[in-house]
C-alpha cells in the first residue's frame, strides 16, 4: 500500500516579512488627557565615612636592608592604625613593590640602591579620632599619608531620602500643572528611575599630604590635626507620567 503522504505536494508556509509597526505611544485622550512631568531631588549629607591612603617607604643599598627596613616601617604603621579598633570601618593592602635603581652613568648595569613602598587604604566612621591618627601616621619614619577623602556608604539612607522627595516632586509638580488646567491628576500610569547616586567621594578643598623622612623621633604629644568633614550632595531624578480628568478649559 502506497503511503499517501508520499504523493501529496507539500505546500510552503508564506512568511509575513511586514515590517512590525511600533506601537503608538499613549498620549491620552481629551477625557483622560496624560501628563509628563520630572521630578529632582538635591540633598547636602555629612559624610558617613573617610578614607586615608598611608605609603610606607624604605631605601637601602642592598635588597635585604631594604625589606628589613620596609617590614619593620609597615609593622608599625599597621600595629598603629588597628590600635582605633571600631573607629577603622575597613583596612586594605593596594600595591607592594621593591624597585631596584641602577646607576646613571656607565654601560653596565648597576644597582644603586633599592626601593621598597606599600600601599594601605584605611576607612574611618569616627571622625573625631581622624585627625589624631593622621598626625601620628604622618611622624612614622618615610611614611606618607593623603586624604582625607570624605564619602557616604552605598545602602545611606540619604539615597533613599533624595528618591523619595524626587517622587514627591513630581507628585507636586503634576498636581499644580493639572490644576491650572481646572482639573485633578486621576492615577499614575509610568514612574522611570533617572538615577538616584552619591557623586563620588570628592578630596577636600584643602586635602592634606603629610610625610615624615630621616631619622627624627616621634613626638608622643604631636598635635591633632583639626580636619572638618565636607558635606555630600546626593541627587535623584524621577520622569512621571499621570492621567488626569478633562481639563475645564
Amino acid at each position: 500500500m502506497t503511503d499517501p503522504s508520499h504523493d501529496a505536494p507539500i505546500e510552503d508556509t508564506p512568511i509575513d516579512t511586514t515590517p512590525a509597526t511600533p506601537t503608538a505611544l499613549p498620549y491620552g485622550t481629551p477625557d483622560t488627557p496624560r501628563l509628563a512631568v520630572r521630578g529632582e531631588a538635591r540633598l547636602e549629607v555629612d559624610p558617613e565615612i573617610a578614607r586615608i591612603t598611608v605609603t610606607v617607604s624604605a631605601r637601602g643599598t642592598d635588597r635585604a636592608t631594604a625589606l628589613t627596613d620596609l617590614t619593620r616601617r609597615n609593622e608599625q604603621a599597621l600595629t598603629l592604625i588597628k590600635s582605633y579598633g571600631d573607629a577603622i570601618e575597613k583596612l586594605e593592602t593596594g600595591a607592594f613593590s621593591l624597585t631596584p635603581q641602577l646607576t646613571e652613568k656607565g654601560r653596565h648595569e648597576r644597582i644603586r640602591a633599592y626601593h621598597g613602598r606599600v600601599t594601605h587604604t584605611a576607612t574611618l566612621n569616627d571622625f573625631t579620632t581622624l585627625g589624631e591618627l593622621t598626625t601620628r601616621l604622618a611622624d612614622l619614619d618615610l611614611t606618607r599619608v593623603d586624604g582625607p577623602w570624605w564619602a557616604l556608604r552605598h545602602d545611606s539612607p540619604a539615597h533613599r531620602d533624595a528618591r523619595t522627595q524626587a517622587v514627591r516632586e513630581a507628585v507636586q509638580r503634576a498636581r499644580e500643572y493639572a490644576e491650572a488646567l481646572g482639573a485633578h491628576l486621576d492615577a499614575i500610569v509610568e514612574l522611570a528611575d533617572l538615577g538616584a547616586e552619591n557623586t563620588a567621594p570628592v578630596a577636600a578643598p584643602a586635602m592634606r599630604s603629610f610625610a615624615g623622612y630621616g631619622g627624627a623621633p616621634v613626638q608622643e604629644s604631636a598635635p591633632a590635626l583639626d580636619l572638618e568633614p565636607q558635606r555630600q550632595t546626593v541627587y535623584a531624578n524621577v520622569n512621571a507620567r499621570f492621567t488626569m480628568t478633562r481639563p475645564a478649559l
